[in-house]
């Protein structure tokens, strides 16, 4: 079944945030948008088969639980899409991207705890022979929130962030929190079908959501997207070397401009003195270079130490799974409320 381009769009963009936390989400939408439910359901159905769709979802804080670190490599060019091609292979890697730097693979590695991922790391190192650098998150200033698909860039942050849980999510929770990062089935009534396999009832899993939202354990709930199939191929990571004693002030500034997509800081590494990091997606690299120009003008950040690293080739793009080993299973006695 065809769906017309404007529908698409509605469906992918419009729903990112606000997704309906109700028994029947995509009639909701159906009404919202004047068309039948099938409609929507094929829709997203084929947005996912086309990779535009990664999955309807969650993610989640960096306080909510399981570790991450950013990670990179300088790889002989000969050797590039061997080491990639590893590192991709990894269960624990969610992003993997070529980038224009000496330092040129460039890696998420998630896991449930800081250990597990730093073993992931070791032994990706050892496969592949070369070292890797660790980049820890310190503090996340704007972590997916996910930004206006219509324009060349992000011309407004799309939500102000939520602050980060004071609080991790607990054993009896991370079922569904490795079903939230899985995503939503496509079915009428998909919170019922959670509730089969976490012995929850419906109402209890949308309330648990939904709860999660407002403690700011969850960042957004809703349709997540892959940038690059949509035409948003130009992604460029800008990194700023900041006095560590006014990194936040300048961070929380940079996360707020429009076109902004990501900021954060992280740790820095032997021979890395950067600190403070943004990203910016958008259609073409010029449409980038003038929001790095205007946000670190912004920010304060001119005459600080900058690299800006575009991405040439993306290897890898999966949400994040920090609850992958905690998967909910059937339960035949679950009540769907």
């Amino acid at each position: 079944m065809d769906i017309h381009p404007h529908l698409k769009l509605r469906l992918l963009n419009d729903w990112q945030h606000d997704f309906p936390l109700k028994a029947q989400p995509f009639a909701s939408i159906a009404v919202a948008l004047r068309v039948c439910e099938e409609d929507v359901l094929a829709g997203y159905a084929g947005a996912l088969a086309d990779g535009s769709l990664s999955r309807i979802g969650g993610v989640f804080s960096h306080g909510a639980g399981g570790a991450a670190v950013l990670g990179a490599m300088a790889v002989p060019d000969h050797r590039l899409e061997e080491v990639a091609a590893i590192v991709s292979a990894c269960p624990g890697v969610n992003h993997n991207y070529a980038r224009e730097h000496r330092v040129n693979l460039w890696f998420v590695m998630t896991g449930p705890d800081r250990q597990q991922v730093e073993a992931s790391m070791q032994q990706l190192e050892q496969r592949t022979g070369l070292p890797a650098w660790r980049l820890h998150m310190v503090r996340p200033y704007r972590i997916d929130l996910g930004f206006d698909l219509r324009h060349a860039v992000s011309r407004r942050p799309m939500r102000v962030s939520h602050p980060a849980a004071t609080e991790p999510l607990q054993g009896q929770d991370l079922p569904l929190a490795s079903l939230i990062e899985e995503g939503l089935p496509l079915v009428p009534r998909p919170f019922a079908a959670w509730s089969r396999r976490l012995g929850m009832t419906e109402t209890d899993v949308i309330r648990t959501v939904g709860d999660w939202l407002r403690n700011g354990r969850l960042k957004r709930f809703g349709v997540v997207v892959r940038h690059h199939e949509l035409g948003f191929a130009a992604n460029a990571m800008t990194v700023y070397d900041v006095p560590d004693d006014r990194v936040d002030a300048h961070g929380q500034i940079l996360a707020a401009q429009p076109g902004v997509t990501l900021a954060y800081r992280r740790t820095r590494a032997p021979g890395w003195p950067f600190n403070l990091y943004a990203m910016v997606h958008g259609t073409n690299r010029d449409a980038v270079r003038s929001v790095i120009e205007r946000v670190t003008d912004a920010a304060g950040l001119v005459g600080h130490d900058r690299q800006v690293l575009f991405s040439t080739i993306r290897y890898k793009q999966t949400g994040g799974r920090r609850f992958r080993d905690h998967h909910a299973q059937e339960v035949s006695h679950a009540v769907a409320g």
